[in-house]
């Protein structure tokens, strides 16, 4: 059986902590800064931006469970640069 080849990861135009402005989605005209990247996937997660709903089961960690609400990936194309981070 053949694999499929993995993605090559490609170069964007936006990278962690830059300030961006949402285009598309849900989440449209709404700013955020980026707080992760992933190059191989192109997506990007904004802080405090496309929040899910996730539900933790009891665990010796956390005794109680319940539900947390995390940020979900962005795709690149649906941010545009507002403002590059100061390096």
């Amino acid at each position: 059986m053949a694999t499929k080849p993995k993605a090559a990861p490609v170069k964007l135009h936006v990278k962690t902590g830059d300030n961006v402005l949402v285009i598309a989605g849900d989440e449209r005209g709404k700013t955020g800064v980026i707080k992760s990247v992933n190059r191989t996937t192109q997506r990007v997660i904004v802080e405090g931006l496309n929040l899910v709903t996730k539900h933790n089961k009891p665990s010796a960690k956390s005794p109680q469970g319940g539900i947390t609400k995390i940020e979900a990936p962005i795709h690149v194309s649906n941010v545009k640069l507002v403002d590059s981070k100061k390096a």
